[in-house]
């Protein structure tokens, strides 16, 4: 049971005497199914994950006094990671990630900031990672596509969001991850809109989908982890993912017919349609070894032969003079470009995701799970993982 509060003079029974003798030895379990956010009830107590998927304790600020302690472990076959739930409490720890049957002691030093004693054996101390999820496709007599959103441990992240944060896995553990497809590119112009592309996912951290460009009748475009742009005649344009950034904006549509915008890139705005719609560039990340620019958003397309080109790093460029939208390059995230009207050519597929992952070559072997598509080199002290397609597990041994 948990601390209890007596008053002076008080009279334990004989109940409560075997309760806490009972607690002192083997402590109250609180078995938790799904991710929980711990109360200053569980203090003196043992909270137990049984999830068979991953799952998160949060600590919270402002609850627990210095000299508290709570243990947890994990009975599941889940991976439990104990975290802080804002940035007003640190929590710290050699090994916050429990793999099944691990535990330990979560201990207060003040009501801001404590300290996890695990026992859950090694763990994959920082796995740096690059997500990119698919992206948007282009408009018909349309706008350009936005880029996948783009997540890293490498550089700023798309938007020039900040840097995220290393992960320590625990190994022997599964981590699932999700490469996303590239949107459709719209086929009519007075038909439904260009599609965005699908979310890209590693370990519980997504990247959005780049947001669809906007065509002739369905002028705004949508948004995602990049905006689409919008098209002719004053269309919006797409926003980006607001919460973590990870692109920029489309490019508005101007008020000429022919005026449409680029797709926002993952590290600069899509063009606006009357300055010219070209899709907004991507953002260079060097976690292979070698920089490379992902994450182009597509160009615009125009009947009067003036289309734009796609972003640097994937973007596809417009269609112009009878040209369909060129599709964004796979496994960069880029927008699909925008095509050109009279005919009414379809606009360009977005660009398929990738996940690229990079660990120290002593951090063991990595094994590819069934419904993935990737390889991995060597470079220098680092293993580089990267997985171009599917739906699976990856683990480290």
């Amino acid at each position: 049971m948990a601390i209890q509060s007596f008053s002076s003079g008080q009279v334990l029974t004989s109940a409560q005497m075997s309760a806490l003798q009972k607690n002192d030895y083997n402590q109250t379990v609180s078995a938790k199914t799904t991710s929980y956010t711990l109360v200053v009830g569980d203090v003196g107590t043992h909270v137990q994950m049984t999830a068979s998927t991953a799952t998160t304790i949060s600590v919270p600020a402002a609850t627990f006094a210095a000299g508290d302690s709570v243990f947890i472990s994990s009975l599941g076959a889940g991976v439990c990671t104990v975290q802080a739930s804002s940035t007003a409490i640190t929590v710290n720890g050699s090994n916050l990630a429990l793999a099944q049957y691990g535990g330990g002691t979560l201990r207060f030093q003040s009501a801001s900031a404590a300290t996890f004693f695990s026992g859950s054996g090694a763990a994959t101390p920082a796995i740096d990672y690059l997500i990119i999820a698919g992206g948007g496709g282009g408009g018909a007599n349309g706008a350009g596509g936005g880029a996948g959103g783009l997540r890293s441990t490498i550089t700023n992240t798309g938007g020039l969001g900040t840097l995220e944060t290393t992960l320590g896995l625990v190994k022997g553990a599964n981590y699932p991850i999700v490469i996303g497809a590239g949107g459709a590119g719209s086929s009519s112009e007075n038909g439904l809109a260009a599609t965005s592309g699908s979310n890209s996912s590693f370990a519980g951290i997504t990247s959005t989908g780049g947001g669809g460009g906007g065509n002739r009748s369905n002028g705004a475009g949508l948004s995602g982890g990049s905006g689409g742009g919008g098209a002719q005649n004053a269309g919006a344009a797409g926003t980006r993912t607001a919460s973590p950034v990870q692109g920029f904006d489309g490019g508005v549509g101007g008020t000429s017919g022919v005026d449409n915008g680029g797709g926002g890139g993952a590290g600069q705005v899509g063009q606006a349609g009357a300055s010219g719609g070209a899709g907004g560039n991507g953002v260079a990340v060097s976690i292979t070894g070698t920089s490379v620019t992902r994450g182009g958003g597509g160009g615009r397309g125009s009947s009067l032969n003036t289309q734009a080109s796609g972003g640097s790093g994937g973007g596809g460029a417009g269609g112009g003079s009878g040209a369909a939208g060129t599709a964004g390059t796979a496994n960069t995230g880029g927008g699909g470009g925008g095509g050109a009207g009279g005919g009414v050519y379809s606009g360009g597929t977005g660009g398929t995701g990738v996940c690229i992952l990079r660990y120290l070559t002593t951090d063991g072997t990595i094994t590819i799970g069934a419904g993935l598509t990737g390889s991995t080199a060597t470079d220098g002290l680092y293993k580089v993982t990267t997985i171009t397609a599917g739906t699976g597990n990856v683990s480290w041994a």
